[in-house]
């Protein structure tokens, strides 16, 4: 990790000399000739940095070198982190100075119980037992327990008392470990068997699966025998298969496939070692900047789901990689996580199912445990139980990046007391009960950059936390009793994300959040208490999101529609007005606040999703047909509106429209054309809706005609529609009387036709029509309402 924070180092010395001196701050004299000096150390140093972390494993001399190198990285970065801070200070003050105009969790803990995720108390251990046995209780079942690793005997035996008490005769337990310690603890040796590796002919088939993904035979027959030598190596084991085919897939040449099957890393001797031997190849392929960020993932539990949007948040609040507004200053989180997705470190994903793109994922266990071993001095997961003390405990001061879990209702534990906790960059807690929080614990906290408190009952925060000037990420979200924030939050200049969602008793925000100025991502949903944001967030020109985004209506001090002008927000933004949420000097009614408030909110031309909700004009937005990227677009709303000609949307590829009441016709006018019987097709031809793939209409209560183009123009044959649509979903549109004659001339693929009466008695089976949707489409599915 050494050379990723000093690459690091190298960027903030750049951007730290270099931008601010034309910012017109003022350095200290002789300043910008010693950070050049400190910088041509820093490469010097850089350049012999990949030999040193391979030899590290081997060489105890050359990891207590390293791991000096990584302190006095680490004090620099927070250094050049102080110096950045106080130029954001200046630059706070200067704007008030100049005067700115708008300064004025119980359903799930049976589950989480079961799978270990979760640590209940003796009596909640009791009635997740209780209703195990209820469930089980004369019936004959098959229990598997996956990947264990406690050889606690108690443990063991308050599950298989009522298994067994409960359980028909013939019910079986099928346990999966890596440790013969839990098969003894289970008197279960006689009945064990040891897996063998895979044979070798299967995993070279894995291997060159990864290796040649296009399948082309001529290239993997080429590197045939140098494959089979990488494929020994791999022990049987299919995870080094896919990781080794997964490293070699963009290495080309015999002579790059030498020098990975030559490397010293096959050498090592200990056992965990020779078992990551090919995730040390593939390792040491990543750049600093990728490994820092897998390394990361040793701060989570085994088996934790990371959220991709959320993982790349923290990445950022470690500054391991920039925002995606700042493409030319570095990685972005997408690219990183995208290539740890190539080189098969991340496993079990779930996908956006419009987009393709993965939401979600899970780490092998292997891998885990790799990142683990190779952060085991740096990042720690500390479990508690009921014989766990209160008592202090000593982490090291290696230690960056702590994680605790299954803490007793309670205060912080101590076992992060002052003596040990100062470099401390990362304070997460999962599955636990914490009440409170020690003001002098957080004033030890000095180098936090992310702190994770969500999930519990923490009524508030001590004002002490304005002391923790490197903080980027505070998520609180979960909390039911957080009833206020600290002003002293304000001053924390650097916060990058601030998560309050699902604070119920929530009220208000500090108003000065608008010093905030790196703010990003603010996430305040289901804070149902919560009237209004502060009216500073309207000059936070570095905010990309609002999840929903709270208007004060009266209140001259909380934020306006009229604020939101300012903004330039990604993501899907929802805007939901509160009581009257009107600025009187602007709008008169709700229907054209609605107007005013989309026009606002003018996204970005290179916007590719969108998502409409609750709107109540009469009229859409002014910037609609200019999204020219827009892919992905759903309006769900009780408008009047008729439909816009979105059939102009060159990139659109998925259509979804809802609960619009005000459409009673869709014609040609969707289609995008003009509504003039004069009008001529030109050359070339004309294409409507040429990528739409995806067509669905939901709850339409009023629709009742659905218009082609053939009663419309003569020259209909030189339109093209919808070329590449696959799959159309109707579903409660009673009203509707029947489908266009062109949606039979496209690639239709999929018909649904659900809870629209008419159009069911016009088209199931049977009936006169059936004959002709049955002719072009394969797969149609069509239910009325009370079948």
């Amino acid at each position: 990790m050494a050379d990723a924070l000093i690459s690091m180092l190298l960027e903030r010395l750049a951007s730290t000399t270099y931008e601010y001196i034309e910012e017109g701050v003022k350095l200290a004299l002789n300043v910008k000739e010693d950070v050049e000096k400190f910088t041509r150390t820093l490469q010097v140093i850089r350049a012999v940095l990949e030999d040193a972390e391979q030899r590290q494993v081997t060489d105890q001399a050359v990891k207590i070198w390293l791991d000096e190198l990584k302190d006095i990285s680490y004090q620099m970065v927070d250094v050049l982190d102080e110096w950045n801070t106080d130029i954001l200070k200046q630059q706070v003050e200067k704007q008030e100075s100049e005067g700115d105009p708008n300064a004025l969790v119980t359903k799930k803990k049976i589950a989480k119980a079961i799978s270990g995720d979760y640590a209940p108390s003796s009596n909640e251990l009791d009635e997740v037992l209780q209703c195990m046995s209820r469930s089980i209780q004369g019936k004959k079942f098959l229990l598997v327990l996956d990947d264990v690793w406690t050889d606690d005997p108690k443990k063991w035996e308050q599950l298989k008392v009522p298994l067994i008490q409960s359980g028909a005769k013939g019910s079986r337990i099928l346990v999966t470990t890596r440790k013969l310690e839990v098969a003894n603890m289970m008197r279960a040796t006689p009945n064990m068997i040891n897996l063998e590796g895979l044979s070798d002919e299967y995993c070279l088939a894995i291997f060159n699966h990864m290796a040649f993904p296009n399948g082309d035979v001529d290239e993997s027959k080429a590197f045939g025998d140098i494959s089979k030598k990488f494929v020994r190596k791999c022990k049987g084991l299919p995870l080094a298969a896919k990781t080794l085919g997964s490293l070699m897939q963009n290495k080309r040449t015999m002579r790059e496939w030498k020098e990975v099957l030559n490397s010293k890393i096959w050498d090592l001797g200990k056992v965990e070692q020779e078992v990551f031997q090919p995730l040390f190849l593939s390792y040491y392929d990543l750049s600093p900047t990728i490994k820092s960020c897998l390394l990361y993932c040793a701060t989570f539990p085994e088996d934790y789901e990371f959220d991709r949007d959320d993982l790349i948040k923290l990445w950022m609040a470690q500054d391991y990689v920039i925002s995606k507004g700042h493409k030319e200053k570095g990685t972005t989180g997408d690219a990183v996580f995208d290539n740890l997705v190539a080189q098969s470190f991340f496993q079990d994903f779930e996908k956006d199912s419009d987009t393709g793109t993965i939401t979600s994922c899970k780490m092998h266990d292997i891998v885990h445990d790799f990142v683990q071993f190779l952060t085991r001095n740096e990042c720690l997961i500390n479990d508690y139980n009921e014989e766990t003390t209160n008592e202090s405990k000593i982490l090291g001061d290696k230690v960056r990046h702590l994680t605790l879990r299954y803490v007793p209702e309670g205060p912080l534990p101590l076992s992060i007391s002052s003596y040990n906790c100062k470099n401390l960059r990362t304070l997460a807690t999962f599955d636990s009960r914490i009440t409170t929080v020690d003001p002098n614990l957080i004033s030890q906290l000095k180098c936090l950059r992310t702190l994770n408190l969500s999930g519990y009952s923490i009524k508030e925060l001590p004002e002490k936390i304005g002391e923790l000037i490197h903080l980027r990420h505070i998520d609180l979200s979960y909390n039911d009793v957080l009833e206020k924030l600290p002003d002293t939050i304000c001053g924390l200049y650097n916060l990058s994300t601030l998560r309050f969602n699902d604070c119920s008793k929530l009220e208000t925000l500090p108003q000065n959040m608008g010093n905030l100025i790196n703010l990003k991502h603010i996430y305040v949903d289901y804070c149902n208490n919560l009237k209004s944001l502060p009216k500073g967030i309207g000059r936070l020109t570095s905010l990309q999101t609002v999840d929903v985004c709270q208007c004060g209506g009266d209140n001259d001090e909380a934020f306006q529609i009229g604020d939101l002008r300012k903004l330039n927000l990604e993501g899907r933004p929802e805007i939901q007005l509160v009581g009257d949420a009107t600025d009187k000097s602007e709008w008169t009614n709700s229907s054209s606040s609605s107007v005013e408030i989309l026009n606002a909110l003018r996204p970005h031309p290179d916007l590719e999703s969108l998502n409409i909700r609750d709107y109540n004009g009469t009229t859409w937005p002014n910037w609609m047909l200019s999204l020219h990227n827009l892919r992905f677009l759903s309006v769900g709303s009780e408008t009047q509106c008729e439909l816009w000609p979105l059939g102009k949307l060159e990139s659109l590829e998925t259509l979804t429209l809802s609960s619009m009441d005000g459409v009673r016709k869709v014609g040609v006018e969707f289609l995008g054309l003009e509504d003039q019987p004069s009008f001529r097709i030109r050359s070339p031809p004309l294409i409507l809706f040429p990528k739409l793939k995806r067509l669905h209409f939901y709850r339409m209560s009023n629709w009742e005609e659905w218009e082609g183009v053939e009663e419309w123009t003569k020259e209909a044959s030189e339109i093209t529609i919808m070329p590449c649509l696959s799959e159309l979903e109707i579903e409660y549109c009673n009203s509707l009387k029947a489908l266009p004659d062109f949606l039979f001339k496209t690639p239709l693929q999929t018909l649904e036709i659900y809870g629209s009466d008419r159009l069911s008695e016009r088209y199931e089976e049977g009936n006169g029509e059936w004959a002709k949707i049955s002719a072009t489409i394969p797969n149609i599915s069509i239910k009325r309402r009370y079948r």
